[in-house]
C-alpha cells in the first residue's frame, strides 16, 4: 500500500503523524499520555472522516470500540497504562477496525522486542520473565492470593509503550493492509 490513499487525505496523514510524534515524546519525557491528547486525538481521528461519509465515520467509532475491547481487559488487569489504551482508540478512529488489527500486532511486536531489549540492558530479563509469567497466572487464577503483578506494582519494569504505539501505528498507516 502506498502512502496515501482515497481514505487516507494529506491532512489526516499529518494530523495523524503529528498526535503520533506528540504523544511518544510526551510518553519518553514524561512517561504519561495525556487525557488532552488522547480525547483531542478520538475527536479529531472521526472529525476528519467526516467528509469521506457516513461509512467512514461508523468505521471509526468501531475502530475505536475494537481497540477498547483489546486494550480495557490489559488495563484493568495493570498489563496496560490508561493513556495506552486511550492512544490505541485513538488509532482506531484513524484506522478503522480493520487497519486497526494490523497494526495492533506491529504494536505488541515492537513493544514486546523493545521491553526485551530493555530488560537485557537493565541486567533484568530473568526478573522480567518471572514476573510476566506470574502476572499471566494471576488472570488465568483470579481466586489466587496475593497482590497481582502489575504496572503499578513496585517491582514492575515499565517501558513507555507510546513510542511502540506510534512507530507501530505509523508503520501501519504507511506500509499496512488495505483499509476496510
Amino acid at each position: 500500500m502506498g502512502a496515501l490513499t482515497a481514505e487516507q487525505p494529506l491532512v489526516t496523514t499529518v494530523a495523524f503523524a503529528a498526535i503520533m510524534g506528540l504523544a511518544a515524546l510526551l510518553d519518553l519525557t514524561s512517561r504519561r499520555i495525556p487525557n488532552a491528547l488522547t480525547v483531542t486525538a478520538v475527536a479529531l481521528g472521526l472529525l476528519l472522516r467526516v467528509p469521506l461519509g457516513l461509512h467512514a465515520v461508523i468505521a471509526g467509532i468501531l475502530g475505536i470500540g475494537l481497540a477498547l475491547v483489546l486494550t480495557t481487559p490489559l488495563f484493568l488487569v495493570g498489563a496496560l497504562g490508561g493513556g495506552d489504551a486511550k492512544l490505541l482508540a485513538a488509532v482506531g478512529a484513524f484506522m478503522g477496525p480493520g487497519r486497526l488489527i494490523g497494526a495492533c500486532l506491529l504494536i505488541a511486536l515492537l513493544g514486546g522486542v523493545v521491553a526485551v531489549l530493555d530488560a537485557v540492558r537493565r541486567g533484568a530479563l530473568l526478573r522480567v520473565l518471572l514476573n510476566t509469567f506470574h502476572m499471566v497466572v494471576g488472570w488465568l487464577s483470579p481466586a489466587r492470593s496475593g497482590v497481582p503483578t502489575g504496572i503499578s506494582s513496585p517491582t514492575a519494569m515499565t517501558i513507555p509503550y507510546g513510542v511502540p504505539i506510534a512507530v507501530g501505528a505509523l508503520g501501519w498507516w504507511f506500509w499496512g493492509g488495505a483499509t476496510v
